[in-house]
């Protein structure tokens, strides 16, 4: 289709100045559908601590300067990642940025060497899992089940060394 990309919506990795639109973008769609748990407050007050300086990356959507999406890649161990913490801002639903976020998270991953990328996520949330199965993850059995009471469906991606 065409490139998504001329909506103007840019792709953007971390910067300081943007944890707080990192934890409002979540506390929205968290709270509009689930209840914020521990887990949850943990990464999003601190996301720095959480998830960068682990060895994560988080990106952003940006429409002009306004945050409008985020995900989060964060590393569970070495070569798998994590792709959690995705949220698009209700005004900027169905444009294709869910989608344009996970592939730079994926793209990243691929970069630090992950061989599998999984995800958790809930059975109701019918159009994020056509996200995902687009994205390329196909779903599998948790092998160490969720701390999230929301999270009952388990999807990985496995991702082939590159050769060059």
């Amino acid at each position: 289709g065409p490139d998504r990309r001329m909506s103007g919506i840019v792709t953007s990795p971390f910067r300081p100045e943007l944890a707080g639109a990192f934890r409002q973008l979540n506390l929205d769609w968290i709270e509009r559908l689930f209840a914020v748990e521990p887990a949850d407050r943990k990464v999003l007050d601190d996301p720095q601590r959480a998830i960068i300086s682990q060895g994560g990356m988080i990106f952003f959507a940006l429409d002009g300067e306004l945050p409008v999406g985020t995900v989060a890649m964060i590393l569970v161990s070495p070569g798998r990642y994590e792709l959690a913490k995705m949220a698009v801002a209700d005004s900027h639903q169905r444009r294709g940025i869910g989608e344009q976020l996970g592939a730079a998270g994926i793209e990243w991953a691929r970069r630090q060497g992950a061989h599998t990328v999984f995800l958790q996520t809930n059975s109701r949330l019918d159009g994020a899992i056509r996200l995902y199965e687009r994205l390329g993850f196909r779903h599998a059995v948790d092998p160490d089940p969720s701390e999230y009471a929301r999270a009952d469906v388990y999807m990985e991606l496995r991702i082939e060394p590159t050769r060059g």
